[in-house]
């Protein structure tokens, strides 16, 4: 596998600074591709620390430990765009990223993968889980965007809530017609470059497409079905 030296990985991030300039001379704003790359180079500087800990790990807590810490931050930073009640959308996002992405990551590991004894092992559920809940967020943040929208210009539930769907999916959806065609996914690329046979590293993409797809769409799917309005009650 080709090592990546720390100036290489410099090097690597030096474009930043025209991503920064470009936005700084079109919306006269920064900040937010600054400190979102500054935080992406700490946090996973960081996690490579912790991961070296946590996968030599037989503690069935600690993965799970991970896994909802997982939720409860994808979570947050999925109504980052929310300005309305953050706190239900909040509860509602934690429900549809911890059950909908939840699902499907039990399926995959169980049924697909078929892990065996221990069933937690982290150096397959905390990747895994990382794809399935990155994804979901992605997904939420998008609807919630969206939905939210749609009813401040006077849509009706139903009318926001097929907006919301269909913009949270636009990402997933691309990448499945573009796979293949117009780019090799990141996991499939690096199995390839670690050396993996090419075709089972197809399998295992194709694996983690349909999880993609599955995870976003039943993670929005129950997060606008718990917006939709209480019905109001009888008049006495």
């Amino acid at each position: 596998m080709i090592d990546i030296s720390l100036v290489a990985l410099g090097v690597s991030l030096a474009p930043i600074a025209l991503v920064v300039w470009i936005a700084r001379r079109w919306t006269g704003k920064s900040v937010e591709v600054i400190y979102a790359s500054a935080r992406m180079l700490v946090q996973l500087l960081a996690v490579g620390f912790v991961l070296v800990f946590v996968l030599a790990s037989n503690n069935p807590w600690i993965g799970v430990g991970v896994v909802v810490v997982m939720i409860g931050v994808s979570s947050l930073i999925g109504i980052r765009t929310v300005t309305r009640d953050r706190r239900a959308a909040f509860l509602r996002a934690s429900a549809g990223i911890g059950l909908g992405g939840g699902a499907v990551l039990a399926f995959v590991l169980f049924a697909v993968l078929r892990v065996g004894d221990p069933w937690y092992q982290p150096r397959i559920l905390i990747p895994i889980a990382g794809m399935v809940f990155s994804n979901a967020m992605t997904a939420v943040t998008l609807a919630a965007e969206r939905f939210e929208r749609e009813l401040d210009t006077g849509a009706s539930y139903e009318e926001a809530r097929a907006a919301g769907w269909n913009t949270a999916l636009i990402p997933q959806i691309n990448a499945l017609l573009a796979v293949g065609l117009v780019s090799l996914p990141g996991m499939m690329t690096g199995q390839i470059l670690a050396g993996v046979d090419p075709l089972l590293a197809v399998r295992y993409q194709i694996v983690v497409m349909g999880m993609v797809l599955q995870s976003a769409a039943f993670a929005v799917a129950l997060f606008l079905w718990l917006a939709k309005p209480k019905a109001a009650p009888p008049p006495p």
